[in-house]
Formats: C-alpha cells, sequence, structure tokens
C-alpha cells in the first residue's frame, strides 16, 4: 500500500551507485524528490532520469535533491549514471526492503501477463521529512517537468 500525503517518510539506509550508504534523514532541510522506477537503462526509465538530469539545476535551486530507488545492483546504477551523466543519486534496493516499505512492489500486467514489479511512483518529501505528494501511474517523460512545478506548490 501506497504511503500516504502527511505521514512521516520512513527512513531507510540504501547504497548508491558509488557504494556509499545514504539515509533518508541525512536529506532534512532539503526537499526530496524520491522516485521507484522498475530498471535501469530501459527506454522509459532513461527518459525519466534523463529529464531529471536535464532539470536537476533548477531542482537544486529550489533547494531540493533527487533520489532514484530501483532494485538494481550498484554495478547495474554505476553503468546507468556513467551512460548519461546523471548528476543525482541511484540508491539499490535488491532486497526490495524500501520498495516494499514505499509500496510500490505491485502486481503489475504488460502484454496480458501478470507479474509483480515496481510501479512507477514519484514521492515528494518536505524539508522535515513528511510526504506532500504521491504521484502513481506516472508517465516516465512528463514525471520531470511535474515534479519540478510540484517543488513551487510546497
Amino acid at each position: 500500500m501506497l504511503l500516504e500525503i502527511g505521514t512521516q517518510a520512513p527512513d531507510f539506509t540504501l547504497p548508491d551507485q558509488n557504494g556509499k550508504e545514504h539515509k533518508l534523514s541525512d536529506y532534512r532541510g532539503k526537499k526530496v524528490i524520491l522516485y521507484f522506477y522498475p530498471k535501469d537503462n530501459t527506454s522509459g526509465c532513461t527518459r525519466q532520469a534523463c529529464g531529471f538530469a536535464e532539470r536537476y539545476p533548477q531542482i537544486t535551486e529550489k533547494g531540493a535533491v533527487v533520489l532514484g530507488v530501483s532494485k538494481d545492483s550498484v554495478a547495474s546504477h554505476k553503468k546507468f549514471e556513467q551512460n548519461y551523466s546523471l548528476p543525482f543519486t541511484l540508491l539499490s534496493d535488491p532486497e526490495r526492503k524500501v520498495i516494499e516499505q514505499y509500496g510500490v512492489w505491485q502486481e503489475k500486467k504488460n502484454y496480458g501477463k501478470v507479474s509483480m514489479g515496481v510501479v512507477r511512483t514519484t514521492y515528494l518529501i518536505d524539508e522535515q521529512g513528511i510526504i506532500v505528494k504521491v504521484k502513481t501511474k506516472v508517465k516516465a517523460a512528463d514525471d520531470p517537468e511535474d515534479m519540478l512545478i510540484s517543488l513551487d506548490e510546497v
């Protein structure tokens, strides 16, 4: 089940694309765009990541950071970062602890086939760690611009 607006975002610790540990609580005092995506180096995920990369200077000007989370490995994240010169942090959650905690491990239907997977979802978390926006049914190409606009609304 997805987390609700107005609730405290659960803290977590995950390694980034360089193997460095990150805690959500490390980002208190900044807004956090926490986005969950299915897989590195796939078309939709690449569009979404590159969109965040293009807007990253504007996002940081608004006092925010971007954290991307998938179940891909640290090594996969490193290649993804290098392939597209991504300026933000990618977090690796192969055991799906945070993915499940945030309610984004769900049943998916693709061409009639049902399977479990990460449903593209974006959370906006304020400076105190409170969830202020939950975006489901995310369109990869539109999400970065939508989140940039949302930063002005919180």
